[in-house]
């Protein structure tokens, strides 16, 4: 018997950093960008927490050196706090992909990772990442 046990608590810690977090799908609106000119593109990124737990959650967005995600074209990395989600409970997030004058035909690989916070959105337990590719032709 633990500590927690004997107040009525339980240490579910361990349990969030075992299994897989989260099931995050997402989707491209439109599904391409535009090459060699000004485009953009909408992610949308549903997240559901596969715990049986609320769990604190936050994303994080990286894109490669010749997209952004703002229109100056200074933005490679963005950090979305969703907050709380209960169990089984799924939130549907929109982050705009943009293309610039330097972005060549191809495939892009961007990547999505998923955090489960404890205390404050400093301390991380656990994460799952996603790589995802777009064209831009």
């Amino acid at each position: 018997m633990g500590l927690f046990d004997r107040f009525g608590k339980k240490n579910v810690a361990a349990d969030l950093e075992r299994e897989l977090p989260y099931a995050m799908k997402t989707e491209f609106v439109p599904y391409k960008l535009k090459a060699n000119g000004r485009g953009s593109s909408s992610l949308f990124i549903d997240v559901r927490n596969l715990t049986k737990e609320p769990v604190m959650s936050s994303l994080v967005v990286e894109v490669p050196q010749k997209l952004n995600l703002d229109t100056v074209g200074m933005a490679k990395e963005k950090e979305i706090r969703i907050g709380m989600l209960g169990p089984n409970e799924e939130k549907r997030i929109s982050v705009d992909i943009f293309s610039g004058p330097s972005t060549d035909r191809g495939d892009y690989t961007l990547s999505v990772t998923a955090f489960v916070h404890y205390r404050d959105y400093g301390h991380v337990l656990n994460s799952m990442k996603k790589r995802i590719m777009i064209s831009a032709l």
